[in-house]
């Protein structure tokens, strides 16, 4: 069983940058991919990033590529979204995701069912 707590939320103005943390429980942090989606109201949740249980791999949405990057902390259990030009359809709740790592080679999971356990999300506006 692993919980999830995203943090690092709030309101930014457009062009502007905010970094979201999701600190995981347990001792098996390190064996899971972990991934960040997002969802707009009235839209259904979206894929924006992944890294690997190893962290030398990622993928990101096309909408995010060159603003957005995936980290994560091993020390801390603590993987992180730095999200730079910010638009106004970034807002969305952003939440976080560990998932049972693929085999290597494979790519890693865009969609939902590729995760096993999630967090309760975490607000992110970006006024214009």
């Amino acid at each position: 069983q692993v919980q999830l707590l995203e943090s690092g939320g709030g309101l930014v103005q457009a062009g502007g940058s905010l970094r979201l943390s999701c600190t995981a429980s347990g001792r098996t942090f390190s064996r899971y991919t972990m991934g960040w989606f997002r969802q707009a109201p009235g839209k259904e949740r979206e894929f924006v990033a992944a890294i690997s249980s190893s962290g030398g791999r990622t993928t990101y949405a096309d909408s995010v590529k060159g603003r957005i990057t995936i980290s994560r902390e091993y020390a801390k259990n603590t993987v992180y979204l730095q999200m730079n030009s910010l638009k106004p359809e970034d807002t969305a709740v952003y939440s976080c995701a560990a998932g049972t790592e693929r085999p290597f080679g494979a790519t890693l999971a865009m969609t939902e069912n590729g995760y096993d356990y999630w967090g309760q999300g975490t607000q992110v506006t970006v006024s214009s």
